[in-house]
């Protein structure tokens, strides 16, 4: 089919309300927000309902028109946005934002996959209870994409990924079957837990389109601190002991290194430096309790940060005391991906090792970068109780400019830093996702009878290739 067939035949699906044909209005669902992953294609399809997905679906499916699912394109790995081919359709959840229901007794809450992830938190906190996803792009990112990539986020160390936040979903198949998961039982034991499936799939098996979550008590104290290292490894080891201190109340133990600190407060708007000299290693760690005060917390947090501090181990520590400081805190760390933009053109891997490797890794990976591109400035952000780093290679944006082949210096960079991340047991991506960036390394560094299931599986429920082609999934 030709583009205005396509154009027409939507058109008569969802209404010419629900759909955007023309190139400006297009134009901001064809290329990622930090500006690396353009495409094109025929139209954007803002479906209000389920049946509206279905019917669309089952269209796509039997014309061999591909399908690309879009949320809230905050993706940086290229899994949000078309590819170049343009007869294809981007199907955006954005009209599909209803919170459909929020049950405190049960502590869950069932929602439209297009919900913005900061409106379903605040659904919970206006009945008591606490949605723990969160995550710098929270304002824009959509609960259905936070699910298709199984998001992380800075409270994964206590809550775990977007995965262990469900209770059920409702997803449509390729085909354009739906299928109502809808549950919130705590415990089904009555066969195949098939959400799993769909979550982390990134909308090539299927597109969800709702879902019921877990809520969980909102916490009535909290106390914050920011610490600072000489190195990495006193890092480490304080934030393991923090974990052992804290083990119910620790939610947040985020890393962040000196070059990446000083580039947050150089270019996020009100923000201040609350060390009188920043540390080589940033250390921003949260309690949050059901129970008690903060003051009281805090208390508790000071005097094993005093113990600490005897030690030599922390060469500074500010606690938070109000929670206008506990917001100056999480400003700085959540301003450092647009902070990062600006900077120059940091090359970002989202990589996982074991906790305790952390410090090797950031060694090894340090002495890789200035071998091979001394000109790159390594710049670290992590969520160190998970072992996740954001281990970014700043360069300029001059010499970024400047280079001929843009594509083979960041594959073979990855790739230097991919490799130290598997000899550790590690993976090249923790929480981002595949989208269509990382598919190279999918054949480089899983087993391949496990890539081999995962085509079982995309051949079973979407053997056409229309959902999200060229996403995840080598080419067999």
């Amino acid at each position: 089919m030709d583009v205005k067939e396509i154009v027409d035949a939507m058109q008569q699906i969802v209404g010419a309300t629900s759909m955007a044909s023309a190139a400006d209005d297009m134009a901001p669902h064809f290329i990622d927000w930090r500006k690396r992953h353009t495409g094109t294609s025929a139209c954007v399809v803002f479906p209000r309902k389920t049946e509206d997905v279905a019917k669309v679906l089952v269209f796509c499916n039997d014309h061999g028109i591909k399908v690309f699912p879009q949320g809230g394109n905050t993706s940086t790995c290229g899994g949000s946005v078309p590819d170049e081919d343009g007869n294809s359709i981007v199907l955006n959840l954005a009209k599909m934002n209803q919170i459909i229901e929020v049950n405190a007794q049960n502590n869950s809450m069932t929602v439209q996959a297009g919900c913005i992830l900061a409106d379903v938190q605040t659904a919970a906190d206006q009945v008591d209870r606490l949605f723990p996803l969160t995550l710098g792009a929270e304002g824009s990112c959509q609960i259905g994409g936070n699910l298709a990539t199984n998001a992380g986020g800075t409270n994964v160390v206590r809550f775990g990924n977007a995965r262990d936040l469900v209770l059920g979903i409702e997803a449509v198949l390729p085909d354009g079957r739906i299928w109502n998961g809808l549950r919130t039982l705590r415990k089904n034991n009555s066969g195949y837990d098939l959400k799993h499936l769909f979550i982390g799939a990134e909308g090539t098996l299927g597109i969800i389109t709702a879902a019921s979550l877990k809520l969980f008590p909102r916490p009535c104290a909290r106390a914050t601190a920011i610490l600072g290292f000489a190195n990495v490894q006193h890092a480490v080891d304080e934030g393991i002991k923090l974990q052992m201190q804290f083990p119910g109340e620790l939610v947040a133990l985020e890393l962040i290194s000196k070059s990446e600190f000083d580039i947050s407060l150089r270019h996020a708007a009100q923000t201040r430096n609350p060390f009188e000299a920043t540390p080589e290693w940033i250390v921003l760690v949260e309690l949050a309790a059901t129970s008690g005060t903060s003051e009281a917390w805090t208390d508790r947090m000071t005097d094993y940060l005093r113990a600490a501090f005897e030690d030599s181990i922390i060469l500074d520590a500010v606690v938070a005391a109000s929670e206008q400081q506990r917001a100056d805190f999480w400003k700085i760390r959540h301003s450092i991906t647009e902070s990062n933009v600006r900077e120059g053109m940091g090359i970002t891997h989202d990589i996982a090792v074991p906790t305790y490797c952390i410090p090797a890794f950031i060694q090894q990976a340090g002495k890789a970068l200035e071998r091979h591109f001394p000109e790159a400035v390594p710049v670290v952000v992590g969520h160190m109780g998970d072992g996740n780093l954001h281990y970014i290679a700043m360069f300029s944006h001059n010499y970024w400019a400047q280079l001929a082949d843009h594509r083979k210096t960041q594959l073979k960079l990855s790739h230097l830093l991919y490799d130290i991340s598997a000899a550790m047991g590690g993976t090249f991506s923790a929480e981002h996702g595949i989208g269509s960036l990382h598919v190279p390394e999918m054949s480089i560094y899983k087993d391949p009878v496990e890539i081999g299931l995962m085509h079982s599986v995309k051949a079973l429920l979407d053997p056409h290739d229309t959902m999200n082609p060229g996403r995840v999934l080598p080419r067999p």
